[in-house]
């Protein structure tokens, strides 16, 4: 059995030794640069864009505008068209700006220096206009970013409306207000493309993504080719989180350069530009209302979001949706409304990150119940076990419109109170407040993740020299593809894992895929490898069966060896005979991982300054295929979720100019604030597909901040919680505390 060994990740010997092989490192001859001259206002009327400087300067070989390629496509959008009616986003843009970093004009050069020398050259005026920058004052602004079309690019209700008698006749109502800030993708690698044109007019595009098939498609459509006249190529890729899905508007001008000029053109996003530009993650205002009896019993749950999607909605807007479809959480709520808007703004646009709606949802129901136990006087982790949806109720539909495939909540919630040593932290907890001390305080959060969604390519060839080739449609962005796929194949076909070789990433090679996001790779991918693995075992039966004129049914099979009337023949010796391949196409119902976090703080009263003494985390994955893959998941998902609870915050000045420009004005957590971590599982397999396996590597986003801001606000005894705002900062914990 290899599913379950913990694997080191084949991957690594050469990415750590500087040997991988990203959009940058590519050598293509005649290859150019291109950079692009952006808007440094955040909302306007676009009147000049002047490129004679720009054209003139030594090494620039072309400098171009809307107007100069009145041929290129809009942006299209990644998943809710209806939210784009009315506002489309150009390349490049044309009558107006909408936020800072706007591209405008395109400068392609000899190298990426001299294309920079041109886009200093390029003059442009842009006359002001108001900017907005919350979404909640945008939704009912005057000011209309969009000629013909409100602020509000897509309103959505979930469950029912709740009748004023509930609220009037609870035992008692809490009420807050969240905000879940922007925050920046921060991946090793920044966004990167290569376009090369072909003879007849194809594209053969590098690009650092999550979804090749999808580009490809996009990139299609936009430019009148046949989808197998475009070729994408994804090689190693430094990072993504959500934020390389997409099809950027500096990719659809990458490609008008490359075919303008017919030679291959370049753009490599520098630092400052991932950090001011889109895109950004999460962005939303929460507004929760919940009613409880007098033992916390909950009776109705209300959720308003009003979500920052941006200056278009192209590629943000669906994430509401998915805050609100998880908004209950781990709970039984009998009566549930959810109310969400996408918004634009006058920020850079948003998109997926890390957890995708799920950590929003997670902060608002979690931080919540906390302020209920804190109400009533409870215990937070009582009040959880009294609501939880029950293991024998599954599969349970919630009142928002998923079905929670399996699950023990309070299995979970029970493994992280022992492992934090909960009663014994309590109990200093009291111990401080009655003889003084660093004020001490202890939080939790019990999630539900969404993880898969929508069909898989796989597919298994043997070869003649007893090797084996796997095809994926996924696209690894350091996930470990390379080794956890291999495991499964090798698994059902009782081989070693080395002789089997992952082949993805390669639009020309696998036929068909939808990509990696969604913690979606094990689940849906990795069962249709496991499926298509299978067939191959019967494909080579009945092959063995023909050869030794037997029926199917006398053929035997074990570790890569059939027999059948006195003969064997290996999978090596069939494929010598011709093509022995399986594929499969996989589209389980979506899985829901869930899990409990805890999290044990001291706050310094007089500095605000938060010390996480213990983060504990818990998830439950269904089955693992490799432990030590998912381990490393753990450890980023939990650190990035520590960055957004204490540091990580993307701000814009009144006017709406970024002020995190750099990683001196964005931080994110080093190895020095990462505090004692701990993680333990439990295990509930996932009864829709043949793996078990459901989604691993976002649960840190979404369990860790609620657990943290929770703990935080247990040590100053907060009533009021919308005193916390996420990041914590020293000055939001010292005000808070008076």
């Amino acid at each position: 059995m290899t599913i379950g060994a913990r694997l080191r990740r084949r991957e690594d010997h050469r990415l750590v030794r500087g040997a991988g092989c990203y959009v940058g490192d590519l050598r293509v001859a005649g290859c150019l640069d291109a950079v692009f001259v952006r808007s440094d206002l955040a909302h306007g009327d676009l009147r000049q864009v002047d490129l004679e400087a720009a054209r003139a300067t030594p090494g620039v070989v072309a400098a171009w505008s809307s107007a100069d390629l009145p041929f290129l496509p809009d942006t299209p959008p990644m998943m809710d068209p209806e939210s784009v009616r009315g506002r489309p986003w150009p390349p490049l843009a044309t009558d107006r700006v909408r936020y800072v970093g706007q591209p405008v004009a395109v400068v392609v050069g000899d190298d990426r220096y001299v294309a920079e020398d041109g886009r200093d050259a390029a003059r442009v005026r842009i006359d002001a206009l108001p900017v907005l920058l919350d979404p909640a004052e945008a939704a009912d602004s005057p000011v209309r970013l969009f000629a013909g079309a409100g602020n509000v690019a897509s309103e959505k209700t979930f469950g029912e409306p709740i009748d004023e008698a509930v609220w009037q006749q609870a035992t008692v109502v809490v009420e807050a207000t969240y905000r879940q800030q922007l925050l920046a993708h921060t991946y090793l690698e920044t966004r990167a493309i290569l376009v090369r044109p072909e003879p007849g007019g194809g594209l053969t595009v590098w690009v650092s993504h999550q979804a090749p098939h999808r580009l490809r498609r996009d990139l299609a459509g936009g430019f009148g080719l046949r989808e197998e006249n475009v070729r994408v190529i994804v090689p190693d890729v430094g990072g993504a989180f959500g934020g390389k899905s997409e099809t950027w508007p500096e990719y659809l001008a990458v490609v008008a350069a490359a075919r303008r000029l017919n030679r291959p053109v370049r753009w490599l996003e520098d630092r400052a530009e991932a950090l001011t530009g889109p895109p950004h993650g999460r962005g939303q205002n929460q507004r929760v209302r919940l009613a409880a009896d007098a033992d916390g019993r909950m009776l109705a749950y209300e959720l308003h979001i009003d979500a920052d999607v941006g200056g278009y909605p192209h590629t943000g807007a669906f994430v509401p949706m998915a805050t609100s479809m998880m908004a209950t959480g781990a709970y039984t709520i009998p009566q549930v409304s959810v109310r969400s808007r996408a918004v634009v703004t006058n920020t850079a646009p948003t998109s997926p990150y890390r957890g995708a709606g799920r950590p929003e949802a997670a902060s608002a129901i979690e931080r919540t119940v906390d302020l209920l136990a804190h109400r009533l006087g409870l215990d937070p982790a009582e009040v959880r076990r009294r609501n939880f949806i029950g293991p024998d109720a599954f599969p349970y539909d919630t009142p928002t419109g998923f079905t929670y495939d399996s699950g023990d909540y309070a299995a979970a919630l029970d493994v992280a109170l022992r492992e934090v040593d909960y009663s014994g932290w309590r109990s200093e907890q009291a111990r401080r407040r009655r003889e003084g001390g660093v004020p001490l305080g202890i939080g939790l959060c019990t999630y539900v993740e969404r993880s898969g969604a929508g069909e898989e390519f796989g597919a298994v060839e043997a070869c003649p020299d007893g090797t084996f080739v796997a095809l994926s449609g996924c696209c690894s962005t350091g996930q470990g593809h390379e080794t956890s796929f291999p495991q499964v194949v090798a698994d059902v076909l009782g081989i070693e894992p080395e002789r089997v070789r992952l082949v993805e990433r390669d639009t020309a090679v696998v036929p068909s895929g939808i990509g990696s996001f969604a913690s979606r790779s094990m689940q849906t991918g990795g069962a249709a490898l496991h499926r298509a693995a299978g067939k191959l075992i019967e494909a080579a039966r009945q092959r063995m069966a023909e050869t030794c004129a037997v029926p199917v049914g006398e053929v035997t099979y074990d570790a890569g060896v059939l027999a059948a009337a006195g003969r064997s023949m290996t999978l090596a010796e069939l494929a010598g005979t011709g093509q022995l391949r399986a594929d499969n196409t996989f589209a389980p119902p979506e899985g829901f991982p869930f899990g409990a976090y805890a999290a044990v703080v001291e706050v310094e009263p007089e500095l605000g300054e938060v010390t996480v003494l213990r983060l504990v985390a818990v998830d439950d994955y269904g089955v693992v295929v490799n432990p030590l893959i998912v381990d490393g998941q753990g450890y980023g998902s939990t650190v990035q979720g520590l960055g957004q609870a204490l540091y990580e915050d993307v701000r814009y000045d009144p006017d709406g100019r970024p002020l995190t420009r750099s990683l001196l004005d964005y931080l994110i957590p080093t190895l020095s604030e990462v505090p004692a971590l701990r993680f333990a599982e439990t295990r509930t397999p996932n009864p829709n597909t043949p793996l078990g396996a459901k989604g691993a590597g976002e649960a840190g986003c979404i369990g860790a901040p609620p657990a943290i801001v929770n703990a935080v606000a247990d040590a100053l005894a907060l009533d009021a919680r919308d005193a916390l705002q996420m990041p914590l900062t020293p000055y939001t914990c010292w005000s808070a505390a008076r």
